[in-house]
């Protein structure tokens, strides 16, 4: 006896069908994706001066990262029950894939770090995350908030403490910790954690393993969380820049600033270092102001993507797909530009580079993903995460 009950539309049955993908958080990623290509090999400006549009890509320091780690935890939020997590045994699981999984990404960073490309990779700092946010799965989505906050305000302050023991570092320890500070980069992976468990896509009306014929969609609810996560991210980063900016202003040889550490600027005293080293809004300064507003930055990106593609119907699909393409396979599009980066003979800095390997990322996701699905290294992630037992069986 079959079901009578009639399939949902197509457009809206990847956010009801479990492992099913919301396109807008696939595109968000492409954006993150495309832009730390453009800090690695784009030649642009160090600094966004508004008054000269050459300088505007700039933009992309600092929020490129922070919206991939935002994405991080609303990825670890959607793949652990979105809104409602499971309880014991079903959580155990969850949490062993997640660890299987942040093992996988430690180890493919390591690799990369080999090849010995000029480029900081944030890989290793990812795998990490994954395994600190086993023990919150479960906590609330307020809660999160709270623990995020904590994590920026201790981030300025632990990413100081840690610069005596890099020293005499090289290029390889300092992407270990110190260029992409754990309790700095935890603060949005718990915020990206938040807006999935807040409600990003529609919630399910149906048991996991139901049929995707079950289930009416309750997009309605779901367009008030995104819209008011896009209000919420814009003004809270208006605000932390406005604040920033108005009580420390980035130095002029910020340029000399190393990534990741606070930075006073030559002949401060001390109560302009002490401001610079909590309320900067230089991007990768690790204050207060930086971790706030560029977290506020990755969620109203992360909810007009989900507003302008998730459940739009079969055009919206069409147009989201080049982009949705990429960000469905992050860790294959991110290794691959940097396995290409060390086969190069010359290092490529400039525009033209850039969309060389936009375009050659777009290309290859969309043929990969049209003809063979699940992306290379996602797809080896995915087989060792099967190792864990389900607990129902």
């Amino acid at each position: 006896m079959t079901d009578a009950r009639p399939a949902p539309p197509t457009a809206l049955r990847g956010a009801l069908v479990p492992g099913g993908r919301l396109q807008g958080v696939d595109v968000a990623r492409a954006i993150a994706l495309l832009g730390m290509m453009a800090t690695h090999v784009g030649g642009i400006a160090d600094v966004v001066d508004w008054s000269d549009p050459g300088t505007w890509a700039a933009v992309a320091h600092g929020r490129s990262s922070s919206l991939f780690a935002v994405l991080a935890g609303v990825s670890i939020g959607l793949t652990s029950g979105r809104t409602d997590p499971p309880g014991p045994p079903a959580i155990g699981r969850v949490r062993g894939r997640l660890a299987i999984r942040a093992v996988v990404v430690v180890a493919i960073g390591l690799l990369l770090m080999a090849l010995q490309t000029p480029v900081y990779v944030i890989l290793p700092t990812y795998g990490v995350l994954f395994l600190l946010a086993i023990p919150v799965l479960r906590v609330r989505a307020r809660w999160l908030l709270v623990i995020a906050g904590l994590c920026a305000v201790l981030s300025p302050v632990v990413a100081l403490a840690t610069v005596p023991f890099y020293a005499d570092a090289g290029m390889w320890e300092v992407q270990l910790g110190l260029v992409y500070p754990v309790v700095t980069f935890l603060a949005y992976v718990l915020v990206g954690l938040a807006v999935a468990r807040a409600g990003l896509g529609p919630r399910r009306r149906f048991p996991d393993d139901a049929p995707a014929a079950y289930g009416p969609c309750r997009w309605g609810e779901a367009r008030g969380t995104q819209v008011v996560l896009l209000a919420a991210g814009a003004v809270v980063a208006l605000v932390a820049y406005l604040v920033g900016n108005a009580l420390a202003p980035v130095p002029p040889d910020a340029a000399f600033a190393f990534p990741g550490v606070p930075y006073a600027g030559e002949g401060s005293t001390g109560t302009e270092a002490l401001a610079q080293l909590f309320l900067s809004p230089r991007d990768h300064s690790s204050s207060i102001v930086d971790v706030v507003a560029t977290a506020g930055i990755a969620v109203a990106v992360i909810a007009l993507c989900a507003l302008v593609f998730d459940g739009r119907g079969p055009t919206a699909e069409r147009i989201a797909f080049p982009l949705a393409a990429v960000g469905s396979m992050p860790l294959t599009v991110y290794a691959g530009h940097l396995v290409v980066l060390a086969m190069l003979p010359e290092y490529p800095d400039s525009s033209a580079a850039w969309w060389w390997f936009a375009i050659g990322s777009v290309l290859f996701a969309m043929t990969w993903r049209a003809f063979l699905g699940r992306g290379p290294l996602e797809r080896l992630t995915a087989r060792l995460t099967r190792l864990v037992p389900d607990p129902r069986a």
